[in-house]
């Protein structure tokens, strides 16, 4: 064998190996903590509580699973399922829940009302970074657009740490 021959071949074996190895580094990303997770759902169930309801609040983690939930003494177990699926909603699919409902009313989005746990009520609120949804917070026991501003609020509180 030639030692160009040679050469090509060993560039070509370190640039396959060097590919593989490129694939297997770490993978970073920023997740809430749960301090921070615990200061948006205790915001989300006051700011609904000083306007007269009874509510729940869950943040969900980027994997969509509850970090925290909070339920109001008065508020039933269904309002508390309720806002763990409208958490879970907009996790999912990177929207406010509210947004959701408008685009899953088109029969050609309507579908993705059936997959489990999905909740197409407003009150779910993406958490993100920058364009990088890392969880949720879902509000239930008011009516939708409290609960929207409300899960709002909750995020508003800690805004200055997500940037």
């Amino acid at each position: 064998m030639s030692y160009t021959l040679k050469a090509l071949v060993g560039i070509g074996v370190a640039l396959i190996l060097s590919g593989r190895m490129n694939g297997q580094g770490l993978v970073t990303q920023q997740n809430l903590s749960l301090g921070m997770a615990k200061t948006i759902a205790e915001e989300t169930l006051g700011q609904c509580k000083s306007k007269g309801f009874n509510t729940a609040a869950v943040v969900v983690d980027r994997a969509g699973q509850v970090l925290v939930m909070l339920r109001d003494e008065q508020a039933t177990a269904q309002v508390a399922e309720m806002a763990r699926r409208k958490a879970y909603t907009a996790r999912m699919f990177r929207t406010t829940t509210l947004e959701f409902q408008k685009r899953t009313s088109d029969p050609a989005y309507a579908a993705q009302r059936d997959i489990a746990d999905i909740l197409a009520l407003g009150g779910g609120v993406p958490i993100q970074v920058g364009k990088e949804t890392i969880g949720a917070v879902g509000s239930a026991g008011s009516s939708q657009e409290t609960d929207d501003a409300c899960a709002k609020a909750g995020i508003a509180k800690v805004a200055e740490f997500l940037k």
